[in-house]
């Protein structure tokens, strides 16, 4: 399957903004005061679900961005 140049530079900015957002997200998980993420210095099950979803956003738009990334180099190579 052949992708368009639009398409292809939608898949890698979806991947890289996935990644700004979920590092972002990340942080703040990890600096949470409001009692939410930690108990008592213990990690609760809302930190361990959302670092999982973080996990998993990691991975699909690392996934994403690299077949955007492949489209755009494919359509360099014809060029």
């Amino acid at each position: 399957m052949k992708l368009s140049r639009p398409v292809s530079w939608f898949l890698l900015a979806f991947g890289v903004w996935s990644w700004v957002i979920w590092v972002t997200f990340v942080k703040n998980l990890v600096k949470d005061s409001s009692g939410l993420a930690f108990d008592g210095g213990h990690p609760t099950a809302y930190f361990w679900v959302h670092l999982l979803l973080a996990v998993v956003s990691f991975v699909l738009g690392t996934i994403i961005g690299g077949i955007g990334l492949r489209g755009l180099r494919a359509l360099r190579r014809t060029s």
